[in-house]
């Protein structure tokens, strides 16, 4: 994808800026998941403790090999096996993402993004991004750009264009070894 929108956040992306872009089934707020810069902005923006651990999204499984290093060749076929709606994986946390990622926890959330304009950020980054729903704490997520303007105004560095994915329901998470479903999707 060449938007340029689309590649001037990718840049920015880059600079450790905040950025919002149209997901499955929501608006997301993205960022430099390796920047701590960036993810503190991001946590403040929401207004989200950094124990709660944030969602990684990328456009393909190669972009999260480091976090899947040590998997079961079973487990990474579970992985990478497409499934009916978006699923986030909860995989165990190789200790190859900084702990402002995990929020201490023992597992990692990860998603291979179906949304086009999302994957193409990622794979205009060149890695996986930080993904959260664009609202403030408390408040129901942004289903347009026009909400998250309405949200976030300027302290959003660019807004994409696009819409969201036909989804009704945020991505279902699952505990990638024990099958569990922990949010319903």
């Amino acid at each position: 994808m060449s938007d340029p929108q689309v590649c001037a956040a990718a840049r920015l992306l880059q600079q450790q800026a905040v950025v919002a872009y149209p997901t499955e089934s929501v608006w997301g707020l993205g960022c430099d998941p390796g920047s701590l810069v960036a993810v503190e902005e991001l946590l403040r923006l929401k207004g989200r403790s950094v124990s709660k651990g944030l969602i990684l999204i990328a456009a393909s499984t190669e972009q999260f090999s480091s976090f899947l290093k040590g998997l079961e060749p079973d487990a990474l076929l579970r992985f990478q096996t497409p499934q009916q709606k978006p699923t986030t994986w909860l995989v165990p946390n190789n200790g190859s993402a900084p702990e402002w990622i995990s929020g201490g926890h023992d597992t990692l959330a990860l998603r291979v993004t179906d949304h086009p304009l999302a994957a193409a950020l990622c794979q205009l980054f060149g890695g996986p991004l930080v993904s959260t729903s664009a609202n403030p704490q408390g408040q129901p997520a942004a289903i347009s750009a026009e909400q998250v303007q309405a949200y976030f105004g300027q302290a959003v560095a660019v807004q994409t264009p696009g819409t969201v994915g036909g989804a009704v329901k945020p991505s279902e998470i699952r505990h990638l070894l024990s099958g569990e479903i922990v949010r319903e999707g």
